[in-house]
């Protein structure tokens, strides 16, 4: 490669797998950049899976401290070792998936590497998320859970009375209830108020936030705990 060549933009939305050859890209000495080289490191991982990610564990730290890491429909698992990076006081992660990808293993040993505190704090297993036990005091996680598994996730936590953060994906409108809500709202945006609607009617104390729209269109982030606690 010409050195002087101008460098093409970094698309943080691109489903293109980050590699060694993306190591350049991350280069100071933050904690998403130092993530960022062991992702790269790992050479599995798709580069909007890094960003989604980050984004999420960082608004969700900002609100939601301790408790055990339950990531539901978790993929890679990436959310919940960031999750315990941003807060050391959280004791252990469960990543939980009905299939979970082999090159999972491959992000869990780079980020061990980078950070040997972590090791044996967090299981992956493959189950389905009415298979997972939720208990009040862990912090249920989903990112982009498809469809109807947002709700289910959201259910889980609700039986729980657990903490819950949600970043939601293919709202399906023929599955997914609107709450009434279509004729005035985008019938996808109905199915994430109505969520939001659900959990306040469960007791729970609701915020929502986006992350940025670069990354994904699919942005919302929904963030619920029981008013009591």
């Amino acid at each position: 490669m010409n050195p002087s060549a101008p460098r093409l933009p970094f698309d943080p939305s691109s489903r293109s797998r980050l590699t060694r050859r993306d190591l350049g890209r991350f280069p100071d000495g933050s904690l998403f950049h130092a993530i960022g080289r062991a992702v790269c490191e790992a050479e599995c991982l798709p580069r909007k899976e890094l960003f989604e990610a980050w984004e999420v564990a960082r608004r969700v730290r900002r609100r939601f401290r301790g408790g055990r890491i339950v990531d539901l429909a978790c993929g890679h698992g990436l959310l919940a070792h960031i999750l315990m990076l941003l807060d050391d006081t959280s004791p252990r992660a469960i990543a939980a998936d009905i299939r979970i990808p082999i090159s999972a293993a491959k992000i869990a040993e780079a980020m061990v590497r980078g950070w040997p505190r972590i090791e044996g704090r967090i299981e992956r297993v493959e189950r389905r998320i009415e298979e997972v036990d939720v208990g009040p005091e862990d912090l249920v996680v989903s990112v982009h859970a498809c469809g109807t598994l947002t709700d289910r996730v959201i259910e889980r936590a609700v039986a729980a009375s657990a903490r819950v953060a949600v970043l939601p994906c293919c709202q399906d409108v023929r599955l997914c209830a609107t709450g009434g809500l279509e004729g005035w709202l985008d019938p996808v945006l109905a199915i994430d108020v109505e969520r939001a609607m659900r959990l306040r009617l469960h007791g729970y104390t609701v915020r929502t936030e986006l992350i940025p729209h670069a990354i994904t269109e699919k942005n919302r982030l929904l963030l619920a705990e029981p008013a009591a606690r």
